[in-house]
């Protein structure tokens, strides 16, 4: 099980992470979105109909899929999670918060050693991405710019695919 150990000061410390995968050697694609909801059972692995799932489905359904529930992803090889894992406080997290929660994403992701695409969902997750990259292989994964410019690039590395996505219809 990861632990947090960490006290940040712009986010409401909730430190939540994800029931246990069982068959992780079947993810081969990670979507990474940005922070968890105020409410933890609109999280991905939330009961009933969660807004994290919701939002994830307009993409999904709107290329042809016709997931509903987080087990369907995870029985597509699809995982889901956020780079930071406590609830935001305000819009912005610092960049300390976010390199402290790039630690615990790094072991979450560690987890899953048949990956080969990696979605970045967002700023926080890019940052999270080029922090646990420059530790672990002294390379920046995707530039430092405006998020319109890297949508388009293709960014690989260690055999993982690497896309930037700005979904603006929800």
């Amino acid at each position: 099980m990861i632990k947090c150990d960490f006290d940040c000061s712009d986010v409401l410390i909730k430190k939540y992470f994800q029931k246990t995968v069982s068959k992780k050697d079947n993810i081969k694609l990670i979507l990474i979105s940005e922070a968890l909801p105020h409410k933890i059972n609109d999280y991905f692995d939330g009961k009933n109909e969660p807004t994290f799932i919701k939002n994830t489905n307009m993409i999904f359904n709107s290329l042809g899929y016709n997931y509903k529930t987080y087990e369907n992803y995870l029985d597509n090889g699809i995982y889901l999670t956020t780079a930071i894992k406590c609830i935001k406080k305000d819009y912005l997290v610092s960049s300390t918060t976010i390199k402290n929660c790039s630690i615990n994403l790094e072991k979450e992701l560690n987890e899953f050693i048949n990956k080969k695409v990696i979605m970045l969902m967002g700023d926080f997750a890019i940052k999270a991405i080029n922090y646990i990259w420059k530790r672990k292989y002294n390379e920046k994964i995707i530039p430092t710019v405006s998020t319109y410019k890297i949508r388009n690039g293709v960014y690989e590395s260690n055999g993982i695919r690497f896309f930037s996505i700005v979904y603006t219809n929800w």
